[in-house]
C-alpha cells in the first residue's frame, strides 16, 4: 500500500545572509508615479525601466511626511521625469543616479554634499555596478561594503575568433534574444545572440554547470557539479552578485515565476529548499524522501513531482497543503515527469513507455509505447510534447484521449536532449548536448519551423530578450 508521510519542513537559518534593506513602499510609490515598472531589486538598488539606476541613501533621520516629494536635486529644481543625478526627498531618503564619466562609473562628485547624504548611508547588502567609482566627498556613505569587490571586472571573456560567415537568420519569436548556454565539455557560460551561430564572449565558472536558469531576465541561478554553492549572476552587468551556500552540492532548479520563488533540489542530503526570488535568500528546507532527481513543477506551482533515484520510486509534494508528501509508486529508469489536467505522465528512457496515472485515485489509467529513448515532456494546450532521442523525432499526444496525434521528424543526426519552450509564443527549441544545432517546433500547426547551427552543444540553454547594461 502507498503511503502518504507529512514532509519535515525545516527553517534555514545557516545560509549566513542578511537581509537588504529595502526601499519604503511610498518612496516606492513616489517614484512609480513617474515610471512605472521601476524595478526595485532585492538589494535596494533602482533600476528604472530604461536601465537607469539610481543608489538609495538611507537617512539617518526619517521625516514622518503625509506624502513623499522632492526636496531637492541637482541639477536644482529639475522633477524626477527628466532624472537628475541626485535627488533628496522630503522624507530625508535621497537618490544618486549612476553615470558613466570618462568610460567609468560613478556618482555626481560634489564639493559639500548636502547633509541628508553626507550622514546617510548606502543598503549594506547592496549590489554595486562592477567598476563603480565613490568620489572621495561621499566615501562615508559606504560603512561596511566592501568596495573593492566593485572594482572587479566582472565575468566576460571576449572572444577572438572570427565571425566572418556566421550569420543566421532566426525566426521571428527569436529577433533580438540571447542564447546563454551551458555548453557541458568546459565551463563557462556561451553567450550567443540569435542571429548568429558563433558566442560573442562567455561568462567565467569555475566549475561545470549542472543547471542554469533565468529569473525576470535580469539574473541568472547557476549550479555546479561538486559544488555546494548557487551562484546568482546579474545580466547588466555580467558578474557574480551573490553566492548561495548549501550543506551539499545544490543540483537542479525549479523557477516559480508567478509566486517569486525557485525550488533546488539536493539529492545527497535529501532536501528540496525554497528560495525567494524577490530577497534571493533561501527561505526552508524541506526534508523529502529517498534521493531526489528529475523535478517537475506543476503548471498552477500547487505541486512538485521528483524521482528517488535509490528506488524509481515516485513521490510528490502538495506545496499548498502543507508540503504533504504522496508516494506515486515505481517505474523503471525514469527520464521525466509532466502533470496536466489532474493527470501524471512518466516517461521511461529504456522502457520506451508512457505509463499515465490517475493523481486522485493513484490508479494506473493506461500505458503506451512511446519514440525510442524518451528525454523530455513538455506540455502545452492540452497536448504533450514527446522528445525522442534515438530518432530525433518529436511525438504529440492529446491528453484528453491520451492518444499519439503526430510525429514530427527532426531530420538531423544529432541526438535531442531538451525542449525549452519560447516565452510569450507558441514555439519551444529542442537542443542537443552532442552537436551545436537547434530546431524551432510551432506546437499549434505542428510543424518545424527552423533548423539552425551553433558553435556549441547545449547541456542547458537560458532565453531572453537582448539584456541593456545599466546606463
Amino acid at each position: 500500500m502507498r503511503k502518504l508521510l507529512l514532509a519535515l519542513i525545516l527553517c534555514f537559518t545557516a545560509s549566513g545572509i542578511a537581509f537588504a534593506e529595502q526601499v519604503p513602499q511610498n518612496v516606492q510609490d513616489f517614484v512609480n508615479q513617474t515610471f512605472p515598472e521601476t524595478n526595485f531589486r532585492f538589494d535596494g538598488v533602482i533600476v528604472l525601466p530604461d536601465n537607469t539606476m539610481y543608489l538609495p541613501i538611507i537617512p539617518a533621520k526619517t521625516e514622518n511626511v503625509e506624502e513623499v516629494g522632492i526636496k531637492s536635486t541637482y541639477p536644482i529644481n529639475e522633477t524626477l521625469k527628466q532624472k537628475p543625478d541626485m535627488v533628496i526627498l522630503n522624507n530625508n531618503y535621497s537618490l544618486l543616479k549612476v553615470i558613466n564619466t570618462n568610460g567609468k562609473k560613478t556618482v555626481i562628485n560634489l564639493l559639500n554634499p548636502p547633509d541628508e547624504i553626507q550622514s546617510g548611508l548606502l543598503p549594506q547588502d547592496i549590489l554595486l555596478p562592477k567598476g563603480l567609482v565613490i568620489p572621495e566627498t561621499l566615501k562615508g556613505i559606504i560603512g561596511n561594503i566592501d568596495i573593492t569587490v566593485t572594482q572587479d571586472t566582472g565575468l566576460k571573456i571576449n572572444n577572438n575568433r572570427n565571425t566572418e560567415n556566421t550569420a543566421v537568420e532566426p525566426v521571428e519569436e527569436l529577433n533580438n534574444k540571447t542564447f546563454y548556454i551551458a555548453p557541458g565539455i568546459n565551463k563557462n557560460i556561451q553567450i550567443i545572440h540569435s542571429d548568429t551561430r558563433i558566442a560573442e564572449y562567455a561568462l567565467a565558472q569555475e566549475n561545470i554547470i549542472n543547471d542554469l536558469k533565468s529569473y525576470n531576465g535580469e539574473f541568472l541561478l547557476a549550479t555546479y557539479f561538486d559544488s555546494k554553492t548557487m551562484n546568482i549572476i546579474s545580466l547588466m552587468d555580467e558578474k557574480v552578485i551573490k553566492e548561495i551556500h548549501f550543506e551539499t552540492c545544490p543540483e537542479q532548479i525549479l523557477i516559480d515565476n508567478n509566486n517569486k520563488l525557485a525550488y533546488i533540489s539536493s539529492g545527497s542530503s535529501s532536501s528540496i529548499y525554497v528560495f525567494s526570488l524577490e530577497t534571493m535568500t533561501l527561505k526552508r528546507q524541506l526534508k523529502i524522501n529517498g534521493l531526489c532527481e528529475k523535478l517537475t513543477l506543476s503548471e498552477d506551482g500547487t505541486k512538485i513531482f521528483y524521482v528517488d533515484r535509490n528506488k524509481n520510486d515516485i513521490w510528490a509534494i502538495e506545496l499548498d497543503n502543507n508540503y504533504y508528501l504522496k508516494n506515486i509508486g515505481s517505474f523503471p529508469n525514469i527520464s521525466k515527469i509532466a502533470y496536466v489536467n489532474g493527470k501524471i505522465y512518466i516517461i521511461s528512457r529504456t522502457q520506451n513507455r508512457l505509463a499515465i496515472v490517475d493523481y486522485e485515485t493513484m490508479e494506473l489509467l493506461s500505458e503506451l509505447e512511446v519514440c525510442e529513448k524518451p528525454v523530455d515532456l513538455y506540455a502545452r494546450n492540452n497536448e504533450l510534447f514527446i522528445l525522442g532521442a534515438a530518432e530525433n523525432l518529436v511525438e504529440v499526444l492529446n491528453t484528453e484521449e491520451d492518444v499519439i496525434t503526430d510525429k514530427l521528424f527532426l531530420n538531423t543526426n544529432a541526438f535531442a536532449t531538451t525542449i525549452t519552450p519560447i516565452e510569450n509564443s507558441e514555439m519551444i527549441m529542442i537542443t542537443n548536448a552532442r552537436s551545436g544545432l537547434y530546431s524551432v517546433i510551432n506546437t499549434s500547426t505542428k510543424e518545424i519551423v527552423k533548423t539552425s547551427p551553433l558553435d556549441v552543444p547545449v547541456r542547458s540553454i537560458v532565453v531572453t530578450d537582448k539584456v541593456k547594461t545599466i546606463k
